[in-house]
């Protein structure tokens, strides 16, 4: 992608990340719509999770679950919940990561954050912090996969058109989980994306006081 003379000035000289590695995970990276047949390996899955879990979240709590869809029935399942446009993507993707939050992500804190193992009491006693909390940090977590994906030298498909209430029942019955986003990786294949849309200016969205 290329850039205006101040904005290539400005990530050559600020940004850490050399010129390679930007595009990589930010300047040229697209989200995928079509994906090659070559396999993703249980490997390269493990180790988007290795990079992943990494940034923070609130108190270190973690609350975000993947499910990789791989089974041919499992898949199959998951199409059905998919919106229209999807449905393709999704059954031809050589890897669907199903992520999610849990709602019970308060156990684990006294093994993430034991400073704090009080945590989980403050927690476990009320149900809507307890979701917010693990909502707004699951959510950010997406984020941070998704990067983990790309920095694989692999494209993501994240899509929020599916029925979540459905995918719920089906691969979470018993409600601790709660589907933000499915995911499709894998190599980019033919026609992979469409023209990059425009992004605000830095004065459409910065401001100082």
């Amino acid at each position: 992608m290329s850039h205006d003379p101040t904005t290539a000035a400005l990530l050559g000289e600020h940004i850490a990340l050399d010129e390679a590695a930007q595009a990589l995970l930010f300047t040229d990276a697209r989200s995928a719509n079509t994906f090659t047949d070559e396999p993703v390996s249980g490997d390269q899955l493990r180790a988007i999770w290795e990079l992943a879990k990494f940034p923070p979240t609130a108190a270190n709590t973690n609350p975000l679950r993947i499910l990789y869809v791989a089974s041919p029935d499992a898949r199959a399942r998951l199409v059905d919940h998919m919106s229209d446009g999807n449905k393709a993507k999704t059954a031809s993707a050589p890897a669907v990561a199903i992520l999610a939050a849990d709602s019970e992500f308060h156990e684990l804190i006294p093994q993430l954050f034991p400073a704090r193992p009080e945590m989980r009491e403050y927690f476990a006693a009320d149900d809507d912090a307890r979701d917010r909390h693990a909502k707004f940090n699951a959510i950010l977590q997406c984020g941070y996969f998704l990067l983990a994906v790309r920095a694989a030298g692999l494209a993501a498909g994240p899509m929020t058109g599916f029925d979540a209430v459905g995918v719920d029942a089906e691969f979470f019955p018993d409600g601790r989980l709660h589907a933000l986003m499915v995911v499709n990786i894998g190599k980019p294949g033919p026609n992979p994306w469409f023209d990059r849309l425009p992004r605000p200016d830095y004065e459409q969205v910065v401001r100082f006081i």
